[in-house]
């Protein structure tokens, strides 16, 4: 064991715990002498480019003095020991063991089960790593993530059975049918904001899917991170799922893996990395990434019901820290003053006087993340721009909910996703000016319009292009398992929730199946003047012209 006191962010390599026996590689453990809910540990992430490196901190704070220990059991998880794992899944898949349908029920209802056994732990990692309220981990985690088992449990066996195809006169007879099968073996990496329903929402859609699968939490969630290590460990077969924690080592050496499919949730950035390593073995990804969701309200809403679900999607769902949070508001000039008084009224009903103090808002996830916020706010352009809110508290990882009006449209909090508890609201002449600012960028995973106008939200749906769009509320389509959730353009590729989850992770396999009986020579050479003639109508769909050729009548 070694011991170090410091004053500043230290930067340490995480090693990995490989849930599954004797995978257990290397773990590290990390307890604080103050606050172990805030004072965590520091990673710099660094991950190579073709030219140069890129680097980004994801951390927790330590500004604090920090002790940690290391505990060896194994050797370090490299590339070598990421190979080997691979390894071993597919020997376990290529044993036909996940594909059966008993299986994949069983590691669902484990699954249920484990949710039901221990809600009581996973809320309270939830508040460890975020300080996220219990009705708010609820509602935004355990009950989404039941509900994904449940749907797969329930319809499962529909989901598995081959669909009917038609056929035509060119295959005469015969039937069709569309096979879904397992893809492989999968890795799915999660994120932060979301820790939990963000990595066991896809490893349902996958289990269900009869994959084997690898999944890596994130290490800026390590509470979540290591609670689904032991959990799974200990109700599903770890024989075909694997849990791997740790940081850019880890993912590194996972991503340098030949895999079936890759499942990626984060931001952009990471996501061009997790693409490029894919493409060196031509593997399918699918990317649950984000972007400026915008928000437009109209004048002629309920002003008080609009506040309401406005702030319950920007800073009700992780104090904003939410991929399909609203990132920025347009409005008219006449109008912005009724809505913003309506958002501080509305505001301190939700969180009283004092933001700060309450107990029903998330806390910023690390020290790295609090100083990027406030460097968007205390930005020279935008520091003046302050409506409402702007408090903050270091030692605490708290920013109240923060209001401006008309910030520049160069300005960094404008140029990049906020991800956070910042709403910079822009006014316009017009409403329909909206469609030039929001197109001009680029398209967002979900976009908002709260209006009365019919007319306006046909135009709006026509002409904004977005991963998902909900009219007059916010975020709630995410809860729907009947439409899918993913990205459009840098805002991601692919999709996922309910079938569209068990698809995700299927191969669609065409299969014809013929008879012996009624094969035609016509297909076969040698080819005729008569031959061309049937083929023709049959092409075509003439069929009284292909008789006539079949009884020897010719167009000359």
């Amino acid at each position: 064991m070694m011991t170090a006191s410091l004053s500043i962010a230290i930067i340490v390599p995480l090693h990995s715990r490989v849930g599954g026996g004797a995978n257990r590689s290397f773990r590290t453990r990390f307890t604080n002498e103050t606050n172990n809910s805030l004072h965590m540990h520091q990673t710099l992430i660094c991950f190579p480019d073709q030219h140069q490196s890129r680097c980004f901190l994801s951390s927790h704070c330590c500004s604090a003095t920090l002790s940690f220990m290391a505990e060896e059991e194994e050797e370090i998880f490299d590339v070598e020991r990421a190979d080997l794992l691979v390894k071993e899944l597919r020997k376990v898949f290529n044993s036909g063991k996940t594909k059966s349908y008993e299986w994949r029920m069983l590691q669902l209802k484990s699954i249920l089960k484990m949710i039901e056994e221990k809600e009581r732990e996973i809320i309270k990692a939830l508040y460890n790593d975020l300080s996220k309220p219990e009705q708010e981990a609820f509602i935004a985690e355990i009950s989404l993530t039941k509900d994904s088992c449940k749907l797969a449990l329930k319809e499962l066996a529909n989901w598995m059975r081959p669909e009917n195809a038609e056929t035509s006169i060119t295959t005469f007879p015969s039937s069709a049918k569309i096979v879904s099968e397992p893809v492989g073996v999968v890795l799915i990496i999660s994120t932060w904001n979301y820790p939990f329903l963000l990595s066991l929402d896809p490893v349902i859609g996958a289990l269900a899917a009869g994959n084997a699968v690898v999944l890596k939490p994130s290490e800026i969630a390590p509470a979540t991170s290591s609670l689904l290590a032991e959990l799974l460990e200990e109700y599903v077969d770890t024989s075909a799922l694997r849990v791997v924690e740790g940081a850019v080592a880890e993912t590194s050496a996972l991503l340098e893996q030949k895999w079936d499919k890759i499942f990626y949730t984060g931001n952009g950035r990471v996501g061009r990395i997790v693409m490029a390593a894919a493409t060196k073995h031509l593997t399918p990804v699918i990317l649950e990434l984000g972007g400026k969701c915008p928000i437009v309200v109209d004048s002629n809403v309920d002003l008080q019901v609009a506040a309401r679900r406005i702030i319950a999607g920007k800073w009700g769902c992780n104090n904003g820290q939410t991929c399909i949070a609203p990132d920025y508001l347009i409005t008219t000039k006449a109008f912005s003053p009724k809505l913003i008084d309506a958002l501080r009224s509305e505001l301190k009903e939700f969180f009283g006087e004092n933001p700060m103090k309450s107990k029903d808002i998330s806390r910023i996830v690390n020290l790295y993340h609090f100083t990027r916020l406030t460097k968007l706010m205390d930005e020279d352009k935008v520091s003046d721009k302050v409506v409402l809110g702007g408090q903050r508290n270091e030692k605490l990882l708290k920013i109240a909910p923060t209001i401006l009006l008309d910030v520049p449209e160069d300005s960094t909090v404008m140029q990049e996703e906020i991800f956070g508890p910042l709403l910079p609201i822009l006014t316009v002449d017009n409403l329909d000016d909206c469609f030039a600012v929001i197109n001009s960028r680029s398209k967002p995973l979900a976009s908002y319009l709260f209006t009365n106008d019919e007319e306006l939200k046909k135009e709006f749906v026509r002409n904004v292009s977005s991963g998902g769009m909900l009219i007059n509320d916010t975020i709630l389509h995410l809860t729907l398992s009947s439409l899918p959730f993913g990205g459009v353009g840098e805002s991601g590729m692919g999709s996922y929730h309910g079938k569209f989850s068990f698809d995700a992770f299927s191969h669609k396999k065409a299969v014809l199946y013929r008879i012996f009986e009624g094969d035609s020579s016509i297909r076969y050479p040698p080819y005729t003047a008569r031959k061309l003639q049937i083929l023709k109508g049959i092409v075509d769909g003439d069929i009284f012209r292909a008789l006539l050729s079949l009884i020897g009548w010719s167009e000359n």
